[in-house]
């Protein structure tokens, strides 16, 4: 009897144990919550890009290496960021039970890990382009609130029940006073993020503008896109790409919220005049209209990253001209309101080719994720060289005198795109029956234009595919192809060619540091007819 009271006694203390140190992870992942919130509202009201999470994750993502961007990129694609901010709220999680652990042990050193926190939170506030004498505020006022949520908590978690037949006495922890305490300090935080939510007008004040906006009728029309320029192969992608399927790769984390009524593009640097373009300067300008397929730099061989669009914009050549470029100068560094950086050959933004600074996207104002107010679009230049979004400043300068925000970090200073091509039907793998097989895709070879596409079959000669109509040099071409498929797996493969420097190699390279090189290929499996 002895030993089983024993044995009671152990286990009993063991489910106590287990219960107070979940009550003190459950402390700190609540004042980890109340800390954000509070920090989020603090934020709202001084500085959007200094609440911590977003601080410290754009820090993050200047900080990261280029072969982590590189995977990052191919195994996220354009939801690298959501990635990103799910990897963070998992750490953050992890970090707040430690420091609800680590109070339970040790009240003062519980409160340290919740301010050292902040601390972190405060200092890559202070990192940001846009970062005030107020950027440490909202890391701090946050840390403060949750170490006194966690000492409160943890107070109540170890604050014991006396016992109703003998008030000298006590039953266990005081749970009801401990579950009272962290439903006020949850309700607390939920009001404080809705509270943070109603306070960001500069985030309402740009979504209102560019719900508002009628875009300026062009002095210059795109021409209508020709009836043949979609594939005749079902399932090949749009010739134009829907707003809400454009690819989206950037170093924002969250979407910049710029209100146009305080926008401004300085224009600077070797110039004979320095030109300021506000929002209704732009609006008044004499803009063009213009079809314009981008492409990023790490989009892999058969990749998605890129994207065709009509797009309504201001030639960046009558701007410069306004400006007076030195002789000497040979690049124009452009920059983001986030701090992004894009330097691009000056040349290219004062030839004939439509290189824009674009305020609308397929007939409507140009989306909040694409750049609004305006962004830059250069035919033929990998975006991380020339397609600068919420684009707030033009200096002209010279390579040898700047560097860009990819260039510091390994990517080349030039980013001509390189001439691509996919399989887009078939899918990889698909099964297929024996006969007429429709295969179609999709070439580009931006501000060269696309001449033809080959398709071969296993290692067998390369065969002419029908070209669809081109709607310009500066867009991407589709084509379709009927192959008499025979039983069991094939290899197909596709490359284009342009009337510059002739078909696109057949050498592999990766994305880093110009651009993925190498034939698209997929793998089919054919059955009897």
């Amino acid at each position: 009897m002895a030993t089983e009271a024993t044995t009671e006694a152990t286990t009993d203390a063991r489910s106590r144990r287990r219960r107070a140190l979940a009550r003190a992870a459950a402390s700190g992942v609540l004042a980890a919550g109340l800390t954000l919130a509070v920090a989020q509202l603090a934020a709202a009201l001084i500085a959007p890009s200094a609440a911590p999470l977003v601080a410290v994750g754009d820090a993050f993502v200047d900080a990261t290496p280029l072969w982590l961007k590189d995977l990052a990129v191919a195994t996220f694609g354009v939801n690298d960021k959501a990635a990103l901010f799910v990897g963070m709220t998992v750490v953050l999680i992890l970090l707040a039970a430690a420091s609800g652990l680590l109070a339970r042990r040790s009240h003062p050193a519980g409160t340290g890990a919740v301010l050292l926190l902040g601390v972190v939170g405060a200092v890559a506030a202070t990192t940001r382009p846009d970062a005030g004498p107020l950027a440490v505020v909202p890391s701090i006022t946050g840390a403060v609130a949750g170490a006194i949520a966690l000492r409160a908590l943890l107070v109540r978690s170890e604050r014991a029940t006396p016992s109703a037949l003998d008030p000298s006495r006590t039953t266990g922890p005081d749970r009801r006073g401990f579950l009272g305490a962290a439903s006020l300090v949850a309700v607390v935080a939920a009001l404080t993020a809705a509270a943070s939510t109603v306070a960001g007008s500069t985030g309402r004040a740009a979504a209102t503008a560019r719900d508002a906006l009628r875009l300026p009728r062009p002095v210059r029309a795109a021409p209508p896109v020709p009836t043949g320029a979609q594939s005749a192969t079902p399932g090949v992608v749009d010739v134009v790409t829907a707003n809400t399927d454009f690819y989206r790769i950037d170093t924002a984390l969250t979407v910049p919220r710029v209100d146009p009524a305080t926008w401004r593009l300085r224009v600077h640097g070797l110039v004979d005049h320095e030109v300021t373009l506000t929002w209704d300067d732009l609006l008044a300008a004499d803009l063009i209209e213009t079809y314009v397929t981008l492409a990023c730099v790490s989009n892999p061989i058969g990749g998605t990253l890129v994207g065709n669009a009509r797009w309504l914009g201001l030639p960046i050549r009558d701007l410069l001209a306004q400006a007076g470029p030195a002789p000497d100068a040979d690049m124009v560094l452009s920059t983001s309101v986030d701090g992004f950086t894009a330097s691009t050959p000056l040349g290219v933004l004062t030839d004939d080719r439509d290189a824009i600074l674009a305020i609308g996207m397929n007939g409507e104002p140009l989306p909040l994720a694409h750049g609004f107010p305006a962004r830059m679009v250069v035919p033929g230049l990998y975006g991380y060289v020339s397609a600068t979004k919420w684009v707030v400043d033009l200096e002209v300068t010279r390579f040898a005198d700047q560097v860009a925000y990819w260039t510091v970090r390994g990517w080349s200073a030039l980013g001509p795109v390189k001439t691509s091509s996919r399989i887009e039907v078939p899918r990889p793998g698909a099964r297929l029956t024996a006969g007429a097989v429709a295969v179609g895709g999709t070439a580009w070879a931006q501000h060269k234009g696309v001449s033809d596409v080959e398709i071969q079959v296993d290692d067998g000669a390369w065969q002419p595919a029908t070209m669809s109509d081109e709607i310009s040099i500066d867009t991407w071409r589709q084509w379709s192809f009927t192959w008499d498929a025979t039983p069991g797996e094939h290899l197909l493969r596709v490359r284009a060619s342009d009337p510059v420097d002739g078909p696109q190699t057949g050498d592999v390279a990766p994305v880093a540091p110009d651009g993925a090189t190498g034939w698209h290929e997929v793998t089919v499996v054919v059955d009897d007819a």
